[in-house]
């Protein structure tokens, strides 16, 4: 039915090629290209079926239009870095190809990542007669579904929503990020922040704290900070009285994070090292594990899922949905860690939403903006089943 070109053959970008491979009639063609040819081919090595395979710099939206242009593909699935979001999305408008990415664009010089950016493509995308889809990972993604189901069938109106994640697993090493480092470290070491009465409110990193009952993990802290999905979550659920994101976090990954702040290794700025301009955060990112490595022998589950309350037919409500994803068995099907998994196999419905037309626009969109039935219908069928329950 489509032809796409997957941009990234990290973790995440190995599982959305797998997912994207298992639904042929879907997906019926598919090349994947990264900076680097060999990882690539490995995970072409993974698949039943055959795909192409090509290399890129996604940070040059000359070279990456050449290739859509060679591929002539039906979507563009960017799985690559945030920092190329941009330099993606002008050669999807220069080649007239529609785009979907998981996260959303950070400029390399400041850990500030916002939809503004984004956003502002979508008189470009509209003109074009193209669409943009952001966010279709997990957080972001579906936990912006997650919203916008719970709107179309439980509520009249929401009020508050709390965005909780939890990775309960253990990989064996003393330090290490479950994605990129740089941008792990960049997003967990920046200012907290929740929407709450019309205003955006500010936090020291990681201060403000609360521990959490998750169902099949049990109780562990989880701390507030700022994540891009509240952005455009206040924008399109009316009602809004606040917004808050929280993530877990070990004490031993706190205090690892901690000292490496302490004595610059967390700076984005570059420092001079024997006449070289270093940037301590990119060489720290060099000394620690791939996340794609940490896979084969990492045990225990994450949750993440979304508390909301509201009023239905005038009376308060409270509704929890949420998924609990295993890292062994995410490894036992694609060879990859529940984060990659929980981010990879949205990617690929987001993606086969557009190329089956269930969600279909003109211009910049995030995904609470459709209709979240055939996503939430798909995303069980696909790896990630979802529970829901309603609190007292």
């Amino acid at each position: 039915m489509g032809k796409v070109l997957i941009i990234g053959a990290g973790g995440v970008g190995s599982v959305v090629t797998q997912k994207c491979a298992q639904v042929p009639e879907v997906f019926s063609e598919i090349t994947l290209a990264s900076r680097t040819l060999e990882k690539c081919k490995k995970v072409a090595g993974l698949l039943p079926r055959a795909i192409r395979t090509s290399i890129v710099d996604a940070d040059s939206t000359e070279q990456t239009a050449a290739l859509i242009r060679e591929v002539s593909p039906d979507l563009v699935i960017n799985v690559a870095l945030p920092y190329q979001d941009l330099s993606i999305m002008d050669a999807c408008l220069e080649t007239g190809v529609n785009y979907l990415d998981t996260a959303n664009y950070e400029p390399p010089e400041q850990a500030a990542f916002s939809y503004k950016w984004q956003w502002a493509y979508d008189e470009k995308f509209r003109r074009a007669g193209l669409m943009a889809l952001l966010g279709s990972g997990f957080d972001p993604g579906v936990t912006n579904v997650f919203c916008a189901h719970a709107l179309k069938h439980y509520f009249d109106q929401i009020n508050y929503i709390d965005i909780m994640d939890c990775n309960a697993g253990e990989h064996g090493h003393a330090f290490a990020t479950n994605f990129n480092p740089e941008i792990n470290i960049r997003e967990v070491t920046a200012r907290g922040k929740f929407w709450e009465e019309g205003v955006w409110k500010e936090t020291e990193p990681l201060y403000i704290h609360q521990s959490f009952n998750f169902p099949e993990i049990g109780v562990r802290q989880m701390y507030l900070m700022y994540h891009e999905e509240l952005e455009s979550l206040v924008e399109h659920i009316p009602g809004l009285k606040r917004i808050r994101f929280w993530m877990t976090f070990s004490q031993e990954y706190l205090t690892h994070l901690r000292v490496l702040q302490n004595v610059g290794m967390t700076r984005i700025d570059p420092v001079d090292f024997h006449g070289c301009k270093v940037v301590p955060l990119q060489f720290l990112k060099e000394l620690l594990p791939d996340p794609a490595s940490l896979a084969a022998g990492y045990t225990g589950k994450t949750n993440i899922g979304c508390m909301i309350e509201g009023l239905k037919d005038g009376k308060r409500r409270k509704y929890y949905v949420y998924n609990v994803c295993d890292h062994q068995r995410a490894f036992r099907e694609v060879g990859a860690q529940a984060i990659s998994y929980t981010t990879g196999v949205p990617a690929m419905v987001g993606a086969k939403m557009m190329l089956t037309g269930k969600w279909a626009g003109k211009g910049v969109f995030n995904l609470e903006q459709f209709d979240p039935d055939p996503f939430m219908e798909d995303l069980a069928r696909y790896g990630l089943q979802w529970t829901e329950v309603f609190p007292e």
